[in-house]
Formats: C-alpha cells, sequence, structure tokens
C-alpha cells in the first residue's frame, strides 16, 4: 500500500509538470507610469519555449524569443530593455502605427469636398499618423489563453481631429501567440465619420538575434510593383514593374545581392503584393542561413514597406547595450499603400462611417535544419 501511494505520488506530481509544460503562460507586470497612469510590460509564451513581451505604450511588441536549428532560443527583434528609452524619439521600434501608416503628401487629403490637414510633425508630409497610435498609452482590455492560443487585446480611442484626421475611431489591436510559433496581429477600428485608416506594426526584425548585418538573409516577396516614388518617398500615382531590376525580389536572394546598387544603400519600397484584396495569403518568405531561423508572413493588407535600416548608423544604444548601425535588421510593415488617400486607382483606404476596419498580419516563425548544416 505504502509502495501504491509513494508510486501514485509521483505519477501525479509528473503529470502537473508535464500538464504545466504543455500551457501557455501569460503575465503581466507594471513597468512604469506615464503621469498617473500605469504602463505594464506583458509576457507571453508558448509550450515550445517561443516567447514574446508586449508593453501598452504603443501597443509595442517589445521581444521575440524564437528557436534556431539547435533550438537555442535569441530575441529577433529590435528594442529597448527599458520604458524610458522607448518613450524617447526612436525609430518605432516594434510600435503600432496609425491612424495612417507611411506618407500622406503634403499632410493633406479630401472627403466629399471637405480638404483635411494633417500633423506633419514640422515637415512636408504626414508620415505614420503623426506618431499617434506608436506613442498613445493603450488600455489593456485583457489578455486569454487558450488550449492552442494566447494573447493580449489592447484599444485606444483617437478622438475626431486627433492630428488632423476625421472621426471618432476606437481601434484596437490582438497580438496572438500560437503553439506552431506565430505572432499573429489583428487590427480592427471603428469611425463614426467617413476617415482613411491603414495600421501596420514596426517591428524591426534580425533572424540571427542582432549578431551580424542581415544582408546573408535571403528574401522572397510576391509583389511584381512598387509604388512609384518621388525623392521624399511618396508615390507619384503610379506602379512601377520590378521584375527582372534590381528591386526584383520574387525569387529569393540574399539581402544584400543588391542593396549597395540602390539609393541610399538600401531598401525603402513599398511592394504591391499579386493578391486579392482583402484576402490573407502568405506573400513573404525569410531565411538565414547560419541560424536555420525563417520567418513567413501570412496577410489580408495590399502591400508592404520593405525596410532595410538604411538611416541607422550605430547612434542609437538598443538592447544589452547593442549599438544599431546600418543594416542591422529590416522592417516588413504591410499596410495600405502610402498617400492611397489621394490616389484613387489605388485599393480604398477608406472606412464609412458604422463600419469596421480589420486587418491581419502573422509573422510566422519555423527553422529550416537543413540549411547551412
Amino acid at each position: 500500500m505504502k509502495l501504491y501511494c509513494i508510486t501514485l505520488f509521483f505519477l501525479v506530481i509528473s503529470r502537473i509538470g508535464f500538464a504545466q509544460k504543455d500551457q501557455f503562460t501569460v503575465t503581466k507586470n507594471e513597468w512604469g507610469k506615464e503621469g498617473k497612469e500605469k504602463i505594464f510590460l506583458l509576457d507571453l509564451q508558448n509550450p515550445n519555449g517561443m516567447h514574446i513581451q508586449l508593453t501598452n505604450y504603443g501597443a509595442i511588441l517589445v521581444r521575440a524569443e524564437v528557436p534556431d536549428r539547435h533550438n537555442n532560443f535569441e530575441d529577433v527583434v529590435l528594442g529597448f530593455d527599458s520604458l524610458a528609452q522607448y518613450q524617447q524619439p526612436n525609430p518605432l521600434f516594434g510600435a503600432t502605427v496609425g491612424r495612417f501608416a507611411n506618407r500622406i503628401r503634403n499632410g493633406a487629403f479630401e472627403i466629399d469636398g471637405v480638404l483635411y490637414h494633417l500633423d506633419t510633425k514640422g515637415g512636408k508630409h504626414s508620415i505614420h499618423g503623426g506618431g499617434e497610435f506608436s506613442s498613445a498609452l493603450w488600455k489593456v482590455e485583457k489578455t486569454f489563453k487558450r488550449k492552442e492560443e494566447a494573447g493580449v487585446v489592447f484599444s485606444y480611442f483617437s478622438k475626431d481631429g486627433s492630428h488632423g484626421f476625421p472621426g471618432n475611431v476606437q481601434s484596437k489591436v490582438t497580438y496572438t501567440l500560437t503553439k506552431n510559433n506565430e505572432i499573429k496581429i489583428d487590427f480592427e477600428a471603428k469611425t463614426d465619420k467617413d476617415t482613411h485608416i491603414s495600421m501596420t506594426n514596426h517591428s524591426y526584425f534580425n533572424l540571427n538575434g542582432m549578431k551580424r548585418s542581415i544582408v546573408d538573409q535571403e528574401i522572397r516577396i510576391d509583389a511584381n510593383t512598387i509604388t512609384a516614388i518621388d525623392k521624399d518617398i511618396v508615390p507619384t500615382g503610379q506602379l512601377e514593374e520590378v521584375r527582372n531590376t534590381e528591386k526584383d525580389l520574387t525569387v529569393q536572394k540574399p539581402i544584400g545581392e543588391n542593396i549597395f546598387k540602390l539609393a541610399n544603400n538600401g531598401y525603402h519600397f513599398c511592394y504591391v503584393f499579386n493578391k486579392e484584396i482583402n484576402k490573407p495569403k502568405k506573400v513573404i518568405e525569410v531565411v538565414d542561413p547560419t541560424s536555420g531561423r525563417t520567418l513567413s508572413v501570412v496577410t489580408t493588407q495590399p502591400s508592404v514597406q520593405f525596410y532595410t535600416g538604411n538611416s541607422l548608423d550605430g547612434s542609437i544604444i538598443g538592447k544589452g547595450g547593442k549599438a544599431y548601425g546600418k543594416h542591422i535588421a529590416f522592417c516588413l510593415e504591410t499596410q495600405h499603400l502610402p498617400d492611397t488617400p489621394n490616389h484613387p486607382n489605388f485599393p480604398s483606404s477608406m472606412v464609412k462611417a458604422g463600419e469596421t476596419y480589420h486587418e491581419t498580419v502573422i509573422y510566422q516563425f519555423g527553422v529550416d535544419k537543413q540549411l547551412n548544416n
């Protein structure tokens, strides 16, 4: 009887341990304050050991630790160790961007004969909605854990006229970590007045964990065209064919293959996907041959701003005291085409009063064990 009880005890303990290992964990801790409002750091981990951190300041993705081919985990997104650093001017590491991602020419657009003037922060054009969403204090609506996923829901209310945009807009961002090592981000917004909305995530990725630049990492983007741009990186309204040019990424190739042949020694182009509007599709694949890490992107959005950190110059000190230099990471900002409100030939970014805007991007992390093994 005694032996039976001891055996039963260890069996129960082992099953509890197995069950805990097989579960998601979600924690929420105070990280700082803005005025009297609390700012939180939320930590999510899946049963595989993949680990992400989020904060309600800017609805930012702070950390994403993913395995390599030897199951070594490293953080693959740029950012900072402290909240104070995120609260200072920076390249929007990991931030949620809105109301309208990217550029709007001369900070103006017209709806039904009414001309709206947007905040340009003293510049010529509106960029990333004037920085409203990326520096906002979002509300943590809830956290959730389910059998195959866990996540956080953030919400933010933008008043009519905020940064020049029309309409009271109630927005929501849901981050979901899945058992398949995916980070799924759902963007939602409701408006009481016709307006333009285009939200995105502004994470900078490096699949080698920032040990080296990204030039050896290989990318494919399912896009035959980019938006033609002027010297201010604002679309002219035309689409430019990229097949068989130095900007062509329809066939997987090292990022560094043509990077130094491009203006400003890097990519800073909006690639227009070969896909149906509003339909999810895998449109981007990135591979790091050294670590074996892979990143695939599935999205409902019509385009992506592919940027290779051309302006980073080592003056920004990030996590662990790392100086972030040129080409240390890349951005994959899925979004509506820049300056869409001024180009009727682009897929519409108009959200009518009473309608709900909803777009999704899924960053799928994996490992190719055959690469460079």
